[in-house]
């Protein structure tokens, strides 16, 4: 990591982001949308939605931070990086190669069932603003990339404002791909890699929380 703990907290975030949200439910659920309505609208509902459930999960990660003594805080980063790392690795390991089409396929049935009884034609920009926060915001929870955010927050030295820089950075680059060349990214996608990348990623983070831990 960068010397510098506030370009180390964006570079970190930034980079986990967006390995975990490339190929997520949401980024097929921001392509979708994006095909059947103006791109600009769904982004701005895609995103917003993004911002609210990182907000949540950094004040969730940073109040856990700050409920330890600050000797424990790197030990606590330390595990958490690395069951979430071991995780990913073993997923990834576990994977079928169409991990990726289950993603869209979920995606796709979320989106047709939020859209089944509404006329389309009418679908001005607050409707499909409001259709695509709320259809990411519900598929964002529970997600690998709200634990990640969470887990991001727990790392000791990194400050909620270059978190959240870094975040939000990843969020929005992943949703402008998603809504400019979704349908093209998808399908160079290989989610188990993906699942690799961030499982070392958050590995390298243990071990650098591991090494201010032990002093």
């Amino acid at each position: 990591m960068a010397s510098d703990p506030a370009i180390a907290a964006f570079g970190s975030s930034f980079t986990a982001i967006t390995l975990a949200e490339l190929g997520d439910k949401t980024f097929f659920v921001a392509f979708l949308l994006a095909a059947r309505h103006r791109a600009r609208w769904v982004f701005i509902g895609a995103f917003a939605a993004l911002a609210a459930v990182t907000m949540i999960s950094l004040a969730f990660g940073l109040g856990l931070r700050s409920l330890l003594p600050v000797e424990l805080v790197p030990w606590l980063a330390a595990l958490l990086f690395g069951g979430f790392g071991l995780k990913l690795l073993i997923d990834a390991q576990a994977m079928g190669a169409q991990a990726a089409e289950q993603e869209a396929q979920e995606a796709e049935d979320l989106v047709n069932a939020a859209e089944a009884n509404q006329d389309q034609s009418r679908a001005g920009g607050w409707l499909v603003v409001r259709e695509a926060f709320l259809l990411v915001f519900m598929a964002e929870l529970g997600d690998r990339t709200q634990f990640a955010t969470i887990f991001l927050a727990t790392a000791p030295g990194f400050t909620f404002s270059a978190l959240l820089a870094g975040t939000l950075a990843g969020h929005a680059l992943v949703t402008g791909l998603a809504v400019g060349a979704g349908k093209w990214i998808g399908q160079l996608l290989s989610e188990r890699l993906l699942y690799r990348l961030s499982g070392g990623l958050f590995l390298a983070f243990a071990v650098v929380a591991l090494r201010q831990a032990l002093g």
